[in-house]
């Protein structure tokens, strides 16, 4: 059965927006310091009245410097399979964000273990740093096994030469918080948006860069950024702009690199 079909819903909300139903308090980067410490007007009790807590009080959270403590080393090999969809344009009210179709079977291979895409999303500028230095964008694809497991594949965004497929999820992007726009009959191919090296990458244990910033998340950032036009960044700022998490502590963890 489809990852999307048997997690619960308030699972899928709470990390990645899919729906408002179940969608928690409210938040907004602006207030980052204090996620933490926001609370639940639902709940009256220790610890469920601060959903977010891990936020303020976790270990491995992201995003990081992937510079600052790295570690040349093997990895578990990544195989990434995205093929064409027919997906959901969703403004999730904090990022712009495609939904892959329920039939959908592209995915990433971790070693032996398959961890299904859910969605992609945006941020401005990146949440990952390289010794310090921001760029202008940063790509996240989503993947969740049926056990609930999460893997990330981040991808570092420069200013280039414009992006086909990019350009297509902009022009179909609603612009009002929480609307989607689907059955739209437009095809398009996940693996467009990734850089030609897929190669060279950083690893390390993570967290969700957004409340709840649930722990126990495999993170993957390739090293070659991918490119999209001045003009395109513009239209990606007119949707959101600084909805990026700052750089967290490592608290002893090590980066692990390929380069």
């Amino acid at each position: 059965m489809k990852i999307k079909s048997i997690l619960s819903s308030a699972v899928l909300a709470s990390a990645f927006g899919i729906t408002s139903a179940f969608a928690g308090p409210h938040w907004t980067h602006e207030e980052q310091a204090e996620w933490g410490a926001i609370e639940d007007p639902e709940e009256l009790t220790v610890p469920h009245m601060f959903p977010f807590a891990t936020c303020g009080v976790g270990k491995h959270q992201s995003p990081v410097d992937l510079a600052a403590q790295t570690q040349k080393q093997k990895l578990n090999k990544l195989k990434i399979k995205y093929d064409d969809d027919f997906p959901v344009f969703y403004n999730s009210g904090h990022g712009i964000q495609v939904n892959t179709s329920l039939e959908y079977e592209g995915k990433i291979k971790i070693g032996k273990e398959s961890y299904p895409l859910i969605q992609f999303h945006f941020h401005e500028p990146s949440e990952h740093v390289i010794n310090g230095e921001t760029f202008p964008a940063e790509l996240h694809f989503v993947h969740v096994r049926d056990d609930g497991k999460l893997a990330v594949l981040g991808v570092l965004i420069e200013v280039g030469e414009e992006n086909e497929t990019f350009q297509t999820v902009l022009d179909n992007m609603p612009h009002e918080e929480s609307e989607r726009n689907e059955g739209t009959g437009i095809q398009i191919n996940p693996s467009s948006l990734l850089p030609r090296n897929r190669k060279d990458k950083y690893a390390l244990a993570g967290s969700l860069t957004t409340p709840p910033c649930s722990e126990g998340v495999e993170w993957f950032v390739l090293a070659e950024p991918v490119s999209i036009s001045n003009g395109q960044l513009e239209q990606l700022v007119s949707f959101y702009s600084d909805n990026a998490r700052h750089p967290q502590e490592l608290n002893g963890r090590i980066v692990s690199t390929s380069r």
